[in-house]
């Protein structure tokens, strides 16, 4: 009689029980899944918006000292020149064929 009761099938309310405790894990598991992965989503998200965030304000530091540069009074006259214009008083002279002039006299 030994042997028999060794193969003998647990009751059907411990299997019941068994199996309701297997689903309930599972379904604990899977409600915990989607929040936990929407979470882990919105995070990384964060962080390459913030990567991003922190490149733009470099780059708006950076443009602000290039227009700080650009509005002192030698850089204007500078472009202005560079641009053609002279102040009063003064003579323009253009000069051209000067490239042709430096290939001429460089091989002498």
């Amino acid at each position: 009689m030994a042997a028999r009761s060794a193969t003998r099938r647990p009751p059907l309310a411990t299997l019941a029980r068994r199996w309701f405790a297997v689903l309930l894990v599972v379904l604990i598991g899977y409600a915990y899944y989607h929040p936990l992965r929407s979470w882990l989503e919105t995070r990384h998200e964060l962080s390459s918006r913030q990567a991003e965030v922190a490149r733009l304000a470099a780059q708006k530091r950076s443009l602000l000292e290039r227009v700080q540069a650009s509005a002192t009074s030698d850089s204007l006259a500078r472009e202005a020149r560079r641009l053609g214009y002279i102040r009063p008083g003064e003579h323009l002279f253009i000069v051209k064929g000067i490239q042709s002039w430096k290939n001429a006299h460089h091989h002498r």
